[in-house]
């Protein structure tokens, strides 16, 4: 018996007219389309006059039944093209388990690239782009967004980040104290469509630029951010004490701190718990009201 074959096609970020011609060819006949949203794919599949697929619905909550359902539909001898809402599916999106599944059950793989938010804001940043680092989106609070962020300040590469709208400011304004004020940056929004904005800066031009109301802000927004200048000598403190601050307020552990310290700004392991400590007093003093 035929055995389906999982295809991860890439979906335009807005400007429809970027689908390729090979997806389009695939949404027009498969029989199944995975969809993160199937009320958006449908509108996709409507556009290329295409009603045969059979919908179902993957996503990031979705239940074990989900991807079990797909399995099925394969092992049926269906087709199944996975589709994410914009973009490249697996890319911030639980795309990636359900290849992983796929691939175990041994049923076959094909990706069909096209359009990535963080590759499409790249070609356009003006930010090296040979390397970098992605991100994708923060934890709102604790300490894996802490750990984050203090990434992102010593990184020597680009990185690149996503946000949503409502809380583009307060992620700009958490960058301007791991990175430093100057890092040049690039905030990119609507990518693709209509209204696109590309915003290039400074962070803290940037924060300032979008620290107003958040509903001001629209559509989704990804981040790009310069590496750390090899011009700033990585043992100094400058940088290094503002993460190590922030680690230790999301209380991750001075040992755990000084590994990262270590490892991010090039400081001697004995260096890095000095700063570790030194960071721990400064806040210790903060909250007696100390000077």
């Amino acid at each position: 018996m035929r055995r389906g074959t999982l295809y991860v096609v890439a979906t335009p970020l807005g400007h429809l007219g970027d689908l390729t011609a090979r997806a389009a060819e695939l949404l027009r006949s498969v029989p199944v389309v995975a969809a993160e949203d199937t009320r958006r794919s449908r509108t996709l599949l409507t556009h290329l006059g295409s009603s045969r697929p059979r919908l179902m619905s993957f996503h990031a909550h979705s239940g074990a039944g989900a991807a079990a359902g797909i399995l099925r539909a394969l092992a049926d001898g269906d087709d199944v093209a996975l589709v994410t809402d914009a973009g490249t599916p697996g890319i911030s999106d639980p795309g990636a388990a359900l290849v992983a599944q796929v691939r175990a059950a041994g049923f076959s793989v094909v990706p069909l690239p096209g359009p990535s938010a963080v590759t499409t804001a790249l070609s356009a940043a003006g930010l090296p782009a040979d390397r970098y680092l992605f991100l994708g989106f923060l934890p709102r609070k604790g300490a894996e967004r802490a750990r984050l962020l203090a990434r992102a300040g010593a990184e020597e590469w680009t990185t690149v980040l996503f946000e949503s709208p409502g809380r583009l400011g307060a992620l700009l304004a958490d960058l301007v104290e791991v990175a430093g004020p100057g890092r040049r940056a690039v905030v990119a929004r609507e990518l693709t469509k209509l209204h696109e904005d590309l915003s290039a800066g400074t962070l803290a031009e940037l924060a300032e630029r979008y620290s107003g109301e958040p509903a001001a802000v629209r559509g989704e927004c990804t981040v790009v951010i310069a590496g750390r200048p090899p011009s700033v000598e990585p043992a100094n403190g400058d940088q290094a004490g503002p993460a190590a601050e922030r680690l230790l307020a999301a209380g991750i552990s001075r040992k755990e701190i000084a590994g990262l310290l270590s490892e991010w700004f090039g400081l001697t392991r004995n260096d890095a718990y000095r700063v570790a400590g030194s960071s721990e007093e400064r806040i210790a003093k903060r909250e007696n009201g100390e000077p």
